[in-house]
């Protein structure tokens, strides 16, 4: 097996192991870290199959944006302790999740795959990239605009919290 194999199979199980402790965890905190830790695992994968742009963004949007919005919302929130609590429907959710699974299997089973024999010769990126990252780009507008969303979340928080 060549590196990059073993880092996309090693990539891979921690993925779907910290997506499972997503679903499997009572903590909600820690379910959340457990979620960026799985959205990280995603961005190694598309670097690991030479997706540098797809990394960029899974990075700065899900790992940056909407993880940090995520532990926010735990953080305003009492009781995280406690976790959800369970409920009727667990059993059948979890029969519609082994029916779904088998669907997402048979569907992989049987799909005729095209498979390069190549690495790819040029980047991958695309002209967005290059009009988001590049000379003149909106990188600068890009980085300011969630500081000063998270400027405006922490000014809210301050105002309606109990004295």
């Amino acid at each position: 097996m060549a590196g990059l194999d073993i880092a996309f199979w090693t990539l891979a199980v921690i993925g779907v192991a910290s997506a499972l402790t997503v679903v499997l965890l009572r903590n909600v905190f820690r379910a959340a870290l457990s979620l960026v830790l799985c959205f990280l695992a995603v961005a190694g994968i598309y670097v690991s199959l030479s997706a540098d742009f797809l990394a960029a963004v899974q990075v700065l949007i899900y790992v940056g944006a909407i993880s940090v919005l995520i532990i926010l919302a735990i953080m305003l929130t009492r009781d995280v302790q406690r976790g959800s609590l369970s409920n009727k429907f667990r059993i059948p959710a979890f029969f519609v999740a082994i029916l779904f699974l088998g669907a997402v299997g048979f569907a992989v089973c049987n799909t005729p795959w095209q498979i390069a024999g190549i690495a790819p010769q040029e980047p991958t990126t695309s002209a967005l990239a290059g009009k988001l990252f590049g000379e003149g780009g909106f990188v600068l507008p890009l980085e300011i605009t969630p500081v000063l969303l998270l400027a405006a979340i922490l000014g809210a928080i301050i105002l309606v919290r109990e004295k």
